[in-house]
């Protein structure tokens, strides 16, 4: 019980604070839907009994017809056992949002905290980050539950997916385009969301709200020249799949205790996902010890039916998914196929208990089968968590962590405070809060444009929109031109929006839209002094022209940064942070668009010309370079001791035994016939010294990578194996230190999806410092 207050944050210089004003109302709570709240005798209400136990007896008491509308997103109640009804589908994506059924805020909480769009949260390089905003998620989701103002605490978050094609127009919601780095984004998210500490054991009885890793897998195209998302047929060899598209997915079911998976629309070497038992049983369930739920994605088994013609009748759809161990059908197709399906024997009794015994256990996991969840443990978040000033803090400082310095010319950056005396912003992107939130979000806290924040600074800052939207095919460039060379200083704010990328939507291009170029060059040639340039946008854009434009003095990619995301652009852009974010996906030239974006090989083909994708295997020319990132200081990096080598290999019993000859001659060991024993005693440690050389603090993240003397037999040129953010004062050193596991960092993935690791020199590099490891038997 409570009122909402006004939240104050610092947006510019100490002397000045932007008060921005949160709608107040009233949290007055509403009781949450809950089960076994009086007195009971069933054993599905008796805590004391393992959760299997009592799923299964509650299962064992319903009928036919109840058990198959309890298979849809939207269960139903069954009143004669004091069930309530349950939504499934709720998305947290980069904050509690009511883009599903689940939650509502159209009551007295009318927002939740909106963090950046995963994409930029992603190149701040800081897995502390990333587990605080779940924690946050996880949080605030109790309290919108706990105010009466949601029917479900199962989140369709995070998407995981391999940002493999800069086409894509959900990339933005991703991690980017490393697996290693995804798999931990993954692991660490979904401990926050579900009440987990960062590391350690998992509780799995008792979930604070339950994260589903999606979509599994190989799954990234909407809409590209006709084809779709939903007809695809992914063509992915064993050793992409192994080394690519399922390594996020292994990370997040083990590291990370994920208690949902969702499978994909798109079929995988002609087995549509949701439908695939290799994919869900074996693999999932099986090799990675899975325990939880798995969801199709929204529709996606009408699909099978309806669209891929996979399933020759309604019925065999839904005995396709059930058999394959799906457990939910986002929508409402087996509730509505379903008894036929079992009348006409594609389905057993044994097929609908599984599934109902692995959603009814989450449920109970999430306390919702324990009495009234406020007097369980996680009964005390009310709503006065929601929105919080630490929550909305920590979005601030996401999204000044992730923000990308690309060019800064002649000290561009960071603007004087003192000198600044008359600002033009200029661009369609500069004075939309909208904007700034990416996909998939929900009301935010706070609402401030860029625009809002730098009159933070400079009081006389004007504005010119330029073009009519992203798309830009409307423009203004003569208003634009005389504002620039009326001006001290110009920040041009440019990119894209959700009509160019989002969910069902794929770009054609990967050039700045529309009429966009063009106003930035012609507004550089006007202006005094070279123009700041802005880029909102979650895939790459193609910005050669402004790379190379002198006149263009530096150029600042700030992603869709969230609620307080223009509060971080103007204090980067003025000093108050230094940025130290760097890019999680490589930014492609224009030609790339040559590539078909169907295709799904991640090697290169140089027979044919295929370049190959992503930092790890394209061959080709780029704009900018996965990892890169400037700073308004100058750090170095070196390893602290040259002489770090892992334990011999020689030692190891039976190791030669597992040595197997590849075609070309190299010799590799089987990672698996090693074994976890043999694994765990060629660790070390490689210590990294870093220093800032000045002249301003700043949070800087040190990427450890892995390369081989070539890149034959499929090896990548390159892998990122660690990853660490350090903060450091003006001329502070510190020693980083990571833990180097051959088995996991230094092996590759053979053709038939074996990893192997090879025999010789691996080099493990940071920066420019890099040794030589050479493994013998």
């Amino acid at each position: 019980m409570g009122r909402r207050t006004h939240v104050v944050l610092a947006a510019a210089a100490p002397a000045l604070l932007l008060v921005l004003l949160l709608r107040l109302h009233a949290a007055v709570a509403a009781d949450p839907p809950f089960s076994c709240g009086a007195p009971s005798s069933a054993a599905f209400c008796d805590r004391r009994l393992p959760i299997e136990q009592r799923a299964a007896d509650l299962v064992s008491k319903l009928t036919l017809e109840e058990k198959i509308s309890q298979l849809g997103d939207e269960s139903p109640a069954v009143d004669r056992l004091g069930v309530p009804a349950y939504k499934w589908w709720s998305e947290a994506l980069h904050g509690v949002a009511n883009a599903g059924r689940g939650v509502h805020l159209d009551g007295p909480l009318r927002a939740a905290t909106s963090f950046p769009q995963v994409i930029l949260t992603a190149a701040s390089f800081n897995p502390h980050l990333w587990y605080r905003i779940g924690q946050v998620i996880g949080t605030e989701a109790r309290g919108v539950y706990n105010n009466g103002q949601a029917e479900g605490l199962t989140f369709w978050a995070p998407n995981i997916n391999v940002f493999r094609d800069p086409r894509w127009g959900r990339g933005q919601e991703t991690p980017g385009e490393d697996p290693t780095m995804t798999g931990k984004y993954a692991a660490v998210f979904v401990r926050g969301v579900q009440g987990y500490g960062m590391s350690g054991a998992i509780n799995s009885s008792d979930l604070e709200a339950s994260a589903c890793c999606k979509h599994f897998t190989a799954y990234d195209l909407e809409n590209w020249k006709g084809v779709t998302r939903f007809a695809f047929d992914a063509k992915v060899t064993e050793q992409d799949l192994a080394d690519t598209y399922n390594p996020p997915f292994k990370s997040c079911v083990e590291d990370g205790g994920a208690s949902g998976i969702m499978c994909s629309y798109n079929r995988v070497n002609g087995v549509p996902t949701c439908a695939d038992h290799n994919l869900l049983s074996k693999t999932a369930r099986g090799d990675w010890s899975f325990n939880g739920y798995i969801t199709s994605d929204c529709d996606a088994v009408a699909i099978i039916h309806d669209v891929q013609g996979y399933a020759k009748a309604p019925e065999d759809a839904v005995a396709d998914v059930l058999k394959a161990g799906m457990d939910v059908n986002c929508g409402g197709y087996i509730q509505t196929h379903g008894v036929s399906a079992y009348q006409q024997g594609k389905i057993t009794g044994e097929d609908i208990d599984r599934a109902l015994r692995n959603l009814f256990a989450i449920r109970m996991r999430l306390g919702l089968f324990n009495g009234n969840p406020k007097y369980n443990r996680y009964g005390n978040i009310g709503a006065e968590q929601v929105c919080s000033k630490e929550h909305q803090d920590l979005a601030l400082q996401v999204a000044r962590d992730g923000i990308v310095l690309l060019k800064n010319d002649g000290a561009a950056l960071p603007l004087s405070k003192s000198k600044v005396s008359s600002l033009a912003v200029i661009g369609p992107n500069g004075n939309n809060a909208s904007l700034l939130l990416g996909n998939y979000f929900g009301p935010p806290c706070i609402s401030v444009t860029p625009l809002q924040a730098l009159q933070g600074y400079v009081k006389d800052a004007r504005f010119v929109q330029g073009c009519n939207a992203a798309v830009c095919n409307v423009s203004n460039i003569g208003e634009a031109v005389h504002a620039a060379g009326s001006a001290d200083y110009v920040v041009l704010f440019m990119g894209l929006d959700q009509n160019q990328e989002r969910e069902e939507v794929d770009r054609l291009e990967l050039g700045l839209p529309g009429m966009q170029e063009s106003l930035v060059n012609s507004v550089a040639d006007a202006a005094k002094k070279p123009v700041i340039l802005v880029l909102l946008c979650g895939g790459p854009v193609d910005v050669t022209f402004a790379k190379n434009n002198p006149k263009i003095g530096a150029i600042v990619w700030a992603g869709y940064p969230g609620q307080a995301g223009g509060i971080a652009i103007a204090q980067v852009l003025f000093g108050d942070h230094n940025p130290g974010g760097r890019l999680p996906v490589t930014w492609y030239p224009k030609e790339f668009t040559a590539v078909p974006m169907t295709d799904m090989r991640m090697r290169a083909d140089p027979s044919t010309g295929y370049p190959g994708r992503t930092y790890r295997f394209y061959k080709g020319k780029t704009v900018y370079n996965f990892g890169y990132g400037l700073s308004y200081s100058k750090y170095s990096h070196r390893f602290a001791s040259k002489g770090t080598k892992p334990p011999s290999m020689s030692g190891i019993e039976g190791l030669k035994a597992t040595a197997r000859a590849s075609a070309a001659g190299t010799v590799s060991y089987d990672v698996e016939e090693m074994g976890a024993e043999a694994c765990d005693r060629l660790r070390f440690p490689a210590v990294v010294r870093v220093q800032n050389h000045g002249p301003m603090d700043g949070r800087h993240p040190v990427l450890l990578f892995l390369r081989w003397p070539n890149a034959t037999d499929g090896r990548p040129a390159s892998q990122l194996i660690g990853f660490q953010s350090v903060h450091l004062r003006a001329d502070e050193a510190a020693h980083v230190e990571f833990e180097v596991s051959p088995c996991k960092h230094l092996s590759r993935a053979a053709e038939d999806g074996r990893k192997v690791i090879d025999q010789g020199s691996h080099f493990v590099r940071v920066g420019d410092d890099e040794f030589e490891l050479s493994f013998m038997a």
